[in-house]
Parts: structure tokens; C-alpha cells; sequence
């Protein structure tokens, strides 16, 4: 299996907009504009499985520079976490992935959240006479928590989440887990991570927050679970990259964008 993580950051990105204006122009907070490993677009993955069929979580607004920089040409189904916009904001950029495979695609989500994208983007729902993609056409599917559904080649487990006001989605695949906007588990969705062993997880800041995961919860997470390898990403300004590298313990990193993980199946 192979994961690719499209996009690390928070829902401003890094930088975020404003700042003064000249060759570093933006909001950098913490993070070192000089390491390019900081410069974060919107959270979203890519997974692989053995057969070459590809799930993309979320869709932000940068989705069609992240899909170009990480060489990647097509997905083959979207899983929506939910429904913030930079979780969703390039869903129109997804007819282009309906071109390149010819067909409606698979576009899964809690019927909140299916329900959400209709009122925002109407016109992609509408029925569809084919055979031209002059707007996204997909083939929806509503999942739950605690389902498990079945791609090629790819066995996928729905987790639910506490995401401060709203509930959201995570995915484990195998021992591989990814927990994006999250504050809050379970001990439902902690008992369907166990067992994980690389698991990419939200981590916004160094202090709490009330929507997002935070470095201490985190790695209390990490403890009760026994995650060999955990990856952070949802990151924002406060996160530089070399500070993380140099400070986490031992099997714990910061994502960046274009990282590119090969798992076992």
C-alpha cells in the first residue's frame, strides 16, 4: 500500500495570507520560510492499494497543484471527512479525474455530509446524461461509523471523530490510519485504532485547541495505542518543520507535502 499526503496543513495553509508583502510574503508564524517542507496547502491523501486502485480523502482548494506536484493523474473513488471547505473546496476540479476515468466517480460521506455538498455544489448532483464531463458526475454512496467497505485490493474501516461542534470521518486501512480534524476519540473509535501502526493524525498546534488535536493529546494517544510510527499533519504556523524534527520523540515526525509512505498491505 502506498499513501501519498497531498497537503499537511491547516485550513489557512502555511503561509497563511497577509504579512509583509516581498519574497516571503505571508503569515509564517514559527515555521522558517527558508525550509520548503513548511510551506503546507490543505490536508488531503491519496491511498494505494496493491492493485494500483487509488481512494482520495478530501478535496481542499489546492487539489489540483497537489495532484500535478505529486505526479499523480487520477483517483478512482472520494471519501469527504466533511464538510469544510478546505476539506472540500476542489470538488469541481474532480471532473477532471471523471475525463481520466471515464466513468462517474465513487463519492462516499455521512448523509450530513452528502446532504451539505448538494446545497453547495447543486450542480454536480444533477442527473447526469452523459457521455460528456463538463462538470464533476459522481456515484454516491453513504457511509457510516464503524463500517467497513471494500475497494480492490483495499480494505477500508470508517472511524468516527469529535471534531469540535461537528463529527468527522477517519480511515484505517490494514495498520494504517488517517485521523484528520480531530480532537476527540472514542472509546469506541480508539478500540478500531488498535492495533495501528502507522498512523498520519491531526496536530494543529502545541497547546489545546477546541477543535483540533494538539501535540499532548496526541502523544497520549500515541502511548495508550501503541502506534509504532505516527505522523502529524493538519499542521499551522506554530509547527515549524526542523523544530518538530529536532524535538519529537523517537517514531513520531511531521508530515509534508508530497510525502510519500510505502506500507505493508
Amino acid at each position: 500500500m502506498k499513501v501519498t499526503i497531498l497537503g499537511c496543513g491547516g485550513s489557512a495553509g502555511v503561509p497563511m495570507i497577509g504579512g509583509e508583502e516581498g519574497p516571503h510574503t505571508g503569515i509564517w508564524g514559527a515555521c522558517d520560510p527558508a525550509e520548503p517542507r513548511n510551506r503546507r496547502t490543505r490536508s488531503s491523501v491519496v491511498i494505494e492499494g496493491e492493485g494500483g486502485f487509488r481512494l482520495l480523502v478530501d478535496s481542499g482548494p489546492d487539489f489540483r497543484d497537489q495532484m500535478l506536484n505529486c505526479g499523480l493523474s487520477h483517483v478512482h473513488a472520494v471519501l469527504y471527512t466533511h464538510p469544510h471547505s478546505d476539506h472540500i473546496g476542489g470538488l469541481d476540479e474532480l471532473r477532471a479525474i471523471n475525463r481520466v476515468i471515464g466513468t462517474p466517480l465513487p463519492l462516499l460521506g455521512t448523509q450530513d455530509v452528502l446532504e451539505e455538498l448538494r446545497l453547495r455544489y447543486a450542480y454536480a448532483f444533477a442527473p447526469w446524461k452523459g457521455p460528456e464531463f463538463y462538470r464533476p458526475v459522481f456515484d454516491e454512496r453513504i457511509v457510516q461509523s464503524g463500517e467497513r467497505i471494500t475497494f480492490p485490493g483495499l480494505d477500508v474501516r470508517i472511524v468516527e471523530q469529535g471534531h469540535g461542534r461537528i463529527t468527522s470521518l477517519g480511515v484505517r486501512c490494514g495498520s494504517f490510519a488517517y485521523s484528520t480534524d480531530v480532537e476527540t476519540l472514542s472509546d469506541e473509535a480508539l478500540s478500531l485504532l488498535e492495533g495501528v501502526q502507522t498512523w498520519i493524525v491531526d496536530c494543529f498546534q502545541y497547546d489545546p485547541h477546541p477543535a483540533h488535536a494538539w501535540l499532548d493529546r496526541v502523544l497520549e494517544w500515541r502511548e495508550r495505542l501503541g502506534v509504532k510510527h505516527v505522523i502529524l499533519t493538519h499542521m499551522g504556523p506554530d509547527m515549524d518543520y526542523q523544530t518538530l524534527r529536532r524535538t519529537l520523540p523517537d517514531g513520531v515526525e511531521p508530515a509534508y507535502d508530497g510525502m510519500v509512505l510505502d506500507l505493508p498491505a
